[in-house]
């Protein structure tokens, strides 16, 4: 098959997913055609496929796959030329105003024009039903690949000036989907019952100064560490990863702490209760008291987090890997073939 693959500006998690498949596509035969902004394909290594900017690149094609709403809108507008498509649905729209509606006016297009939606969490295959979605399904997606941790935790700790306390990591874009907000609320609850914790955020975005002038005028003990290479290392040395987001998919950054063996405390939000089960504490978006709680009861009990680190362990062995994950994607795709060409 000659198989498009069609993506909007990413540096994150969906510009990733698609740089995984493109060798696992060409290994198994495929010819490979990526059109990516002239950013995005900077940004992610495609190997072998043929890069192109415009969506027209793409025609030839046996079957197209969007990623991402923006991604399937581009393909529309080709739809002659352009099918059959598949567009995954990476992640919820939380814009609200007149962007917003535009953006879910868009979205029900989508729905409607491709031959198969795939949705990265159950709430958006849902979703895409409601929207008139010819055929929907559940997304295959892998697990990440972890790199081994390379510096021992207590170097670690040293490094970032840390003593004897806990450390509460959270990895993501400092932006309003994450809601850092609470996690400062979350930070002083916490402190006020372990005044040694320290919590500390990996990431940048347009509300690290915001962020930043709440943390000095609280005297909150978080640390924004910006863009950090060495995850890995920082989960190694973590005691409990945190995530506060107002929703997700499939966090990847979850993935990530539960496969590195970190207690996990988040927002029962989209699709991470399914994604964690039984191996995470959850509590709602915006709970500032219910996530604290769920954070000091790792603290205060150890055979509590050893629990959680078994768990979690056993269901990430459940999880696809990358080539699960594209061999189902081609079986998805010469299904397709076989019943649209």
């Amino acid at each position: 098959m000659r198989i498009g693959l069609l993506l909007a500006e990413s540096r994150g998690g969906i510009g990733q997913h698609v740089a995984s498949l493109v060798p696992r596509f060409l290994e198994a035969g495929h010819e490979v055609v990526v059109c990516a902004p002239p950013g995005t394909a900077e940004h992610f290594d495609f190997g072998d496929a043929t890069v192109v900017v415009q969506a027209a690149g793409l025609r030839g094609c046996d079957v197209i796959h969007a990623h991402g709403y923006r991604a399937g809108t581009a393909a529309l507008r080709d739809r002659a030329n352009l099918r059959p498509l598949v567009v995954t649905w990476h992640n919820a729209i939380l814009t609200t105003g007149p962007r917003g509606l535009v953006m879910r006016l868009g979205q029900r297009l989508v729905a409607r024009g491709a031959d198969l939606t795939l949705g990265a969490s159950s709430d958006l295959v849902e979703l895409a039903k409601s929207l008139g979605a010819r055929k929907v399904e559940l997304a295959p997606v892998a697990a990440p690949a972890l790199p081994e941790a390379r510096t021992p935790a207590a170097e670690v700790r040293e490094s970032l000036g840390l003593g004897d306390g806990p450390l509460v990591l959270s990895v993501g874009r400092l932006a309003p989907q994450k809601d850092y907000p609470t996690l400062l609320s979350v930070a002083a609850a916490v402190a006020s019952e372990r005044p040694d914790v320290v919590f500390a955020v990996v990431g940048d975005g347009p509300l690290k100064e915001n962020l930043q002038a709440r943390i000095d005028a609280e005297g909150l003990p978080v640390r924004l560490l910006g863009h950090r290479s060495d995850v890995a290392d920082l989960l190694g040395a973590a005691d409990v990863f945190l995530l506060t987001s107002h929703w997700e998919a499939r966090a990847l950054v979850l993935q990530e702490a539960i496969l590195a063996g970190v207690p996990v405390v988040a927002t029962a939000v989209g699709g991470v209760p399914e994604l964690v089960g039984d191996a995470a504490l959850l509590a709602a978006a915006g709970d500032a008291a219910g996530l604290a709680a769920a954070v000091q009861e790792v603290f205060s009990d150890p055979d509590k987090a050893a629990a959680m680190r078994t768990d979690g362990l056993k269901l990430a062995a459940e999880w696809p890997d990358e080539d699960e994950v594209a061999k189902n994607l081609l079986d998805i795709y010469a299904g397709l073939v076989a019943t649209t060409g």
